[in-house]
């Protein structure tokens, strides 16, 4: 009889729960062994200034978890709601609404843990939120330029006007948020929202470190937006060292690091020059080629990956753009938000839930969308 160290059994059980970060470890490393590239390569692979948003992001977002900030606020939201119907609609036209000015990963930190406050005060189911929000984000930040890393690109490679991208990319986040907001009236329950007392007060927040929390998620932004998140990230790091450091040990690192993986290996995949040879064969000029194209390679490579490996081959960037964006929805993988919002909730089953949702979703979006965009 084998008897397992309590420490080594934990951790044998949370590396069986990371096989995103597993799967991808081992595609990045295989990838290195038979198609071996300088280190420079690697480097841009591994897109340090993004892996350093995400890590400034953690750290304040933990700490504002920390500080009680989210689950007082989520108290006095919960407190004046009545359905869970209404609820629902109003947490994913927020979420929805911040990725358009905040970008879609900002906006599910800020959105998923107060979710995840309210349901644990309420009977709002906490997975079901998550996943909606996962697709409201995709859906809000789908109209502005700067609501996401694809449209970013695009609006740059394209040097279109602020408003004229807004204008191009109206009909298809119209229908995106309207089949959103119609899943989130149907899917949830119509109960009305069941408050748990014992829940809903005695939560003591440390004014300090919410004021810390909060500056240090406006300075991250800022910083990221500036191109500095490397340094935003450092300097967030040494502050909660030095004023809440259990903060940083709470932090899910685990995360990180299956960003890193996933990075290396898309990127990695992408360059390989099979690729490169089945996407000459493929005619861009057709508006639904180039619809197909986008989506599919997002659903294998993720949707920033593949606008950069499609952007100089796309004759329309704007067509390409809607094409990524509804390639967020359907796998996980579709947009690394998706990922973002199942960690955030920490809910068992998340992943099957989120594609038996989203799989469904992506076959009626794409079509829908693309009407859209060609006939509005």
């Amino acid at each position: 009889m084998v008897i397992r160290h309590p420490a080594t059994q934990h951790w044998r059980n949370r590396l069986k729960q990371e096989w995103l970060l597993l799967l991808f470890l081992a595609l990045a490393l295989v990838l290195a062994c038979i198609d071996p590239q300088p280190l420079t390569r690697y480097q841009g692979w591994l897109q340090l200034p993004t892996l350093s948003g995400l890590l400034g992001l953690l750290i304040s977002i933990q700490g504002i978890r920390d500080s009680g900030l989210v689950q007082r606020l989520a108290g006095m939201m919960v407190a004046r709601m009545h359905s869970l119907r209404g609820v629902g609609l109003l947490l994913v036209s927020m979420t929805a609404v911040l990725s358009m000015v905040l970008t879609n990963d900002v906006s599910l930190f800020l959105m998923v843990p107060l979710t995840v406050a309210i349901g644990s005060m309420s009977n709002l189911p906490i997975l079901r939120m998550a996943v909606l929000e996962a697709l409201a984000v995709n859906a809000g930040s789908t109209l502005s330029p700067i609501g996401n890393p694809q449209n970013l690109l695009v609006w740059q490679h394209a040097q279109l006007p602020f408003l004229q991208f807004v204008i191009g990319m109206l009909p298809a986040a119209t229908v995106m948020f309207v089949l959103v907001a119609a899943l989130t009236w149907m899917w949830l329950p119509k109960d009305r929202v069941e408050l748990q007392a014992e829940r809903l007060d005695g939560h003591a927040m440390s004014l300090s470190l919410a004021l810390l929390s909060v500056l240090s998620l406006a300075m991250m932004v800022l910083m990221m937006e500036y191109g500095h998140a490397p340094w935003g990230a450092l300097l967030l790091a040494a502050l909660f060292v030095l004023f809440s450091w259990r903060s940083l040990v709470r932090i899910d690192w685990f995360l990180m690091a299956t960003f890193a993986a996933i990075f290396l290996g898309l990127g990695h995949v992408a360059a390989l020059p099979i690729v490169s040879d089945a996407l000459d064969k493929i005619d861009f000029n057709q508006p639904l080629a180039l619809y197909l194209s986008g989506i599919i390679s997002s659903q294998l490579i993720s949707n920033v990956p593949a606008t950069v490996l499609l952007l100089d081959r796309a004759s329309d960037a704007m067509q390409l753009a809607v094409a990524v964006n509804v390639g967020g929805f359907g796998v996980v993988m579709g947009s690394l938000a998706n990922l973002i919002a199942l960690r955030l909730a920490k809910q068992p089953h998340g992943m099957r839930l989120f594609h038996e949702v989203s799989i469904p979703f992506l076959l009626i979006c794409a079509p829908l969308v693309y009407l859209a965009a060609h006939w509005l």
